[in-house]
């Protein structure tokens, strides 16, 4: 078995492993255990011991619902789950964002593990105790960070994805090689599909190493917002019709025209961009008209300081950060190489 270290406010490892249910009976051993999962991966979560108290949820973002926290809270008070008790999260990064939060919260904290059975998951949702949900105003403005005891990946899990779902996580494992590392992009421009097992491990090390060094995103964790100030806020326009990645996908092309712009990335360097987002059949282009919806969703981010701010690149490989820039610049820049 692989395992990455993370050490954030508590040392916890991401391990791979060939049968994710195997992985949590050892777990659990005699702990009371409530597990949370979307209502597609019923028959799959019935693999677990029957004195697993289940808890079904809706799919994708529906789930993270100030609604559905407080009907997933109330529901695993009822069953008295204990103080000691394990809250397990089985599914997409949404279920583990919801059951993450609902961990945190509940009797104001009990352990948890993360069972993320998307790409997305395995390579960013699941990883870091960034855990919460989303509110009208905009995504995940209520969380708190609670690193989970373990995250247990089953690659498995990937033959019960649709192709899409594939290649917006893959948007995530690409994000990874802009900021941090380029072999990541070497290795899916060979060709991601024969290479998606290191593109996982190589992805998983590159958030473990960045949250191990910063756990509440003061500073360096920020990198891992490439391409996400825009993304998330096409991700909230679009009604959550759009997948993470396809928005974050989006997003990442304008992050690097903004860093080709102001902070010196080279155009071959926002050309390779492109490149490797065609590669993976990932959307680059958004409505032209979209704009002022947009820049109103970014300026109610949570990720705003004082102004909006943007994760950009000198180079591949090297971030920095992008703020005071005009919105005038910031539309024409969208329009040019955003909208359609």
């Amino acid at each position: 078995m692989k395992s990455i270290a993370i050490d954030a406010e508590r040392l916890y490892e991401v391990d791979f492993v060939e049968s994710w249910s195997n992985a949590i009976v050892e777990s659990i051993a005699d702990q009371p255990a409530v597990v949370i999962f979307p209502s597609s991966l019923k028959s799959i979560v019935s693999a677990l011991p029957s004195s697993v108290h289940h808890v079904e949820v809706p799919e994708g973002e529906n789930q993270k619902s100030l609604e559905s926290f407080g009907r997933v809270l109330n529901e695993i008070a009822n069953y008295g789950l204990p103080r000691q008790g394990l809250i397990i999260g089985v599914g997409g990064g949404a279920t583990t964002d919801l059951a993450g939060y609902v961990a945190a919260s509940y009797l104001r904290g009990i352990d948890w593990i993360a069972v993320p059975t998307s790409l997305a998951g395995m390579v960013d949702a699941s990883i870091g105790g960034k855990t919460g949900i989303n509110l009208d105003a905009g995504k995940n403005l209520a969380g708190a960070f609670h690193s989970p005891r373990r995250v247990i990946v089953d690659e498995h899990f990937l033959s019960t994805l649709s192709e899409r779902d594939i290649k917006a996580g893959m948007a995530e494992v690409a994000k990874c090689g802009f900021i941090a590392d380029l072999h990541i992009l070497d290795l899916i421009e060979k060709g991601w599909r024969e290479n998606i097992s290191e593109l996982i491990f190589r992805a998983v090390k590159v958030k473990a190493s960045v949250v191990s060094v910063d756990f509440r995103e003061s500073f360096e964790r920020e990198i891992l917002n490439y391409g996400h100030t825009l993304g998330h806020a096409i991700e909230r326009d679009s009604g959550y019709e759009l997948r993470h990645g396809e928005a974050v996908s989006i997003g990442l092309n304008y992050a690097a025209a903004l860093s080709v712009r102001f902070s010196g990335l080279s155009e071959n360097e926002y050309k390779r961009h492109i490149n490797i987002l065609e590669l993976l059949d990932l959307p680059t282009r958004y409505p032209r008209e979209k704009w002022s919806a947009l820049l109103s969703v970014m300026n109610n981010d949570k990720k705003k300081r004082d102004r909006l701010r943007f994760v950009t690149l000198s180079s591949l490989g090297n971030p920095t950060r992008l703020e005071n820039v005009e919105t005038t610049e910031l539309q024409s820049i969208y329009e040019e190489v955003v909208g359609r």
